[in-house]
């Protein structure tokens, strides 16, 4: 791996004179946090859900936070999942998650959760920079374990800690929910990349842009990790556009940040940072380029992206030259379903393009069934970590930043 240590990118971080600003904490200026309310999404309805099993996952989860995000991903309404316990690290949050879950059982922290024998899984949709280490946590446990994005936060080697410790336990599912891989659109060119209907991608694009007005408060945050970081260390929604399609990995990025135009506004955060905004300009395994941008200035939500292959490209639909429409055509008279599959009853697509119960099922499933989840570590890393060389090279003008390789 890389010999950039935390302490060394900080010490980078805080001297840099061309650095860049505050984190990816965004403004929650409506009651509706954006992304929340993105609830459309199309499913194939020819098919129904069957169950391959009637045994119950008994579950924990942990964290509910301003998002009051462990509820999201309907794990509580799935007909494999006895929900046995919640926590929050405040007691009236915990009891509000208890409540609405409607789960007799809770615990103060996960610390004392994964003592609990009888728990076989937890999801942590807890702070970004505790992931690596609650993940860690749970498979030392025995349990299996989902956490909310990104993989790690801001500290590289909690990268080698959770690999070391999927390969440790390979028993074990390890998955990240990460929202993009369950949009339409990412769904759909999934399928299409892996009939080789795109052939190589060329180039493609992810952007994760969450606007924020000047003045307006910021989404709040346990100890304020989302006002001390760095845009790119939180990527995956755009990330995802590459990885999540093809499951490679990108190589090396030049990435820029954006300070603000006040020059009395820029005011280092906790890391030494003043970008607003990220752009990275990625190789990939394929030797195509991606381009991903983290931004917070004004305009529409988004958690979008965009390819083009040698015959084909995807931008919220499939377009082809003659040998792409012959090599689409083809794949789907052999039966490709582009669409969405059924959930379980009760269980609801949810927000974040219509994504959220898609990745609590797939996590429950992938348990039962024994399998790769959607986002396994290894695509969790390749999500994650190109955001962390990506601020480290903005941080350094833009030098060409090579990125670790992972495998398990």
């Amino acid at each position: 791996m890389s010999n950039i240590t935390r302490r060394s990118f900080l010490t980078a971080a805080a001297a840099a004179t061309a650095a860049g600003s505050s984190a990816p904490g965004f403004a929650q200026e409506d009651k509706v946090i954006p992304g929340f309310d993105q609830t459309d999404t199309d499913v194939d309805t020819s098919q129904v859900w069957t169950p391959f099993s009637d045994r119950k996952i008994r579950l924990g989860i942990v964290g509910h936070g301003v998002c009051k995000f462990g509820l999201k991903f309907e794990l509580q309404n799935h007909p494999n999942v006895e929900l046995v316990a919640v926590s929050d690290l405040f007691p009236d949050r915990c009891a509000e998650m208890a409540q609405i879950a409607n789960c007799a059982k809770t615990y103060p922290s996960l610390e004392e959760m994964v003592k609990d024998e009888s728990i076989e899984a937890i999801f942590c949709a807890t702070d970004a920079p505790s992931h690596a280490k609650h993940a860690v946590l749970c498979m030392e446990h025995g349990k299996h374990v989902a956490t909310a994005v990104p993989a790690f936060f801001g500290d590289i080697e909690d990268a080698e800690r959770l690999l070391e410790c999927c390969q440790k336990n390979k028993s074990l599912v390890y998955a990240m929910f990460e929202t993009s891989c369950f949009h339409d659109d990412l769904y759909a060119m999934e399928k299409l990349f892996a009939a080789d209907v795109f052939g190589r991608i060329i180039y493609s694009e992810g952007e994760y842009c969450h606007p924020h007005s000047i003045g307006a408060p910021r989404l709040g945050s346990y100890k304020d990790w989302r006002m001390n970081g760095a845009r790119m260390w939180y990527p995956t929604h755009a990330t995802a556009y590459y990885v999540g399609v093809t499951h490679k990995s990108l190589l090396d990025v030049s990435c820029q940040g954006t300070l603000p135009f006040d020059e009395d506004k820029r005011i280092p955060n906790a890391i030494g940072n003043m970008f607003t905004s990220e752009v990275g300009l990625f190789r990939t395994a394929e030797a195509g380029l991606s381009r991903m941008i983290i931004c917070g200035s004004q305009g529409e939500y988004l958690e979008a992206g965009r390819l083009r292959g040698e015959y084909a490209g995807f931008h919220k639909t499939f377009r082809g030259d003659k040998v792409g429409k012959r090599r689409y055509a083809e794949a789907i008279k052999g039966g490709l379903k582009l669409k969405k599959y059924a959930l379980p009853p009760g269980v609801k697509p949810g927000g974040h393009g219509g994504s959220h119960g898609y990745l609590g099922h797939d996590f429950i499933d992938s348990i039962l069934q024994g399998r790769k989840p959607r986002v396994d570590v290894i695509d969790a890393l390749n999500m994650t970590t190109p955001g962390y060389y990506a601020h480290l090279s903005a941080m350094k003008d833009g030098e060409t930043m090579k990125i670790p390789q992972y495998s398990l």
